[in-house]
């Protein structure tokens, strides 16, 4: 019997051990070579594009011949305005993309001696690398659309008398929000979060391509896509994939959310559970390659998406 591939040597490309033992100046060209793969590593200006630049090796900073601009491997990236070193961060990318199944900031924040905070923060903004990935994506081909209840447990009073039907929408919290999954087969993992499963129909208009075959379960909602697309459905009651119709590329999505959040996070607030489903779409995207190539892949994305607002100054407007 053959082995699996991620048993094997070939999937262990990077490690934590080879990373400290290299030490600061190699993760330091890694980043360089994954920011400038163009010109192997060689800067260039992020403001006009200039190649000549000067090299301020006392500070790793350069600057540029042409509009004297200065600027670092990070500017103008998610890793903007760092305090970690290198060879830690790319430790933490490691200790990242080495968890199938998430890893709680907590965790994190132990394995780096890194306050809460930073690795909470670190954390999200490679999640939104991961996210920026399928902004534009367009499936087509084959695709199924699924959606998943997560959060707003309300518990059941000590007091049988006491009890109410918690099904109903009035005795619910508030909390709870449903994840949608399109699926593409062969392809792309494409998620978005609503308050009702409903709202799905238009993100799936949105980012599924004309004459696409949908799979989709009996929900009624889901036959609004029936006049856009070729309709495959399937009820669960009588099985779980009947004449080649089935969602279990969407259910196989779900579990790994559902084993992330339950096994590593206890909980998600919903204003964060989007960036925990485009962690788990990631993960089931790149789940067949090594750790280096996944390591490297989330870099380069990191590097070449803009610093995001929503973290400027996060800690500082959450204690107001």
């Amino acid at each position: 019997m053959a082995q699996h591939f991620l048993l094997s040597a070939a999937a262990r490309t990077l490690s934590l051990k080879s990373i400290f033992s290299e030490g600061e100046e190699a993760a330091y060209r890694r980043f360089c070579q994954l920011r400038w793969p163009e010109t192997d590593g060689e800067p260039i200006c992020p403001a006009c594009g200039c190649v000549d630049v000067y090299d301020l090796t006392t500070r790793r900073r350069f600057k540029c011949a042409a509009c004297h601009r200065q600027f670092s491997v990070t500017s103008g990236t998610i890793f903007a305005s760092r305090k970690l070193a290198f060879v830690d961060l790319l430790g933490a990318i490691c200790l990242f993309v080495n968890a199938a199944k998430g890893m709680s900031a907590v965790q994190m924040s132990r394995d780096l001696d890194v306050q809460h905070k930073t690795a909470f923060v670190l954390m999200h903004k490679l999640r939104e690398a991961m996210k920026a990935e399928t902004r534009d994506a367009c499936l087509d081909g084959e695709v199924e659309v699924d959606g998943a209840a997560c959060g707003g447990h309300v518990r059941p009073a000590n007091l049988k008398e006491e009890r109410v039907d918690r099904r109903r929408r009035v005795n619910r919290n508030g909390k709870r929000r449903v994840v949608v999954v399109l699926r593409q087969l062969g392809g792309r993992t494409v998620t978005r979060t609503f308050l009702r499963e409903a709202q799905g129909v238009e993100f799936a208009r949105e980012r599924i391509a004309p004459d696409t075959v949908v799979s989709a379960d009996e929900v009624a909602h889901w036959d609004l896509l029936e006049t856009d697309f070729d309709m495959q459905r399937i009820n669960h009651s009588g099985g779980y994939s009947v004449g080649g119709a089935h969602t279990n590329l969407a259910e196989s999505f779900f579990s790994r959310l559902r084993r992330m959040i339950g096994g590593q996070h206890l909980k998600v607030e919903g204003r964060y559970l989007d960036a925990y489903a485009a962690h788990a779409a990631w993960l089931e995207d790149h789940r067949e390659e090594s750790n280096g190539r996944l390591a490297d892949c989330l870099i380069s994305g990191a590097l070449a998406s803009p610093v995001s607002r929503a973290w400027k100054g996060y800690w500082q407007r959450r204690a107001a």
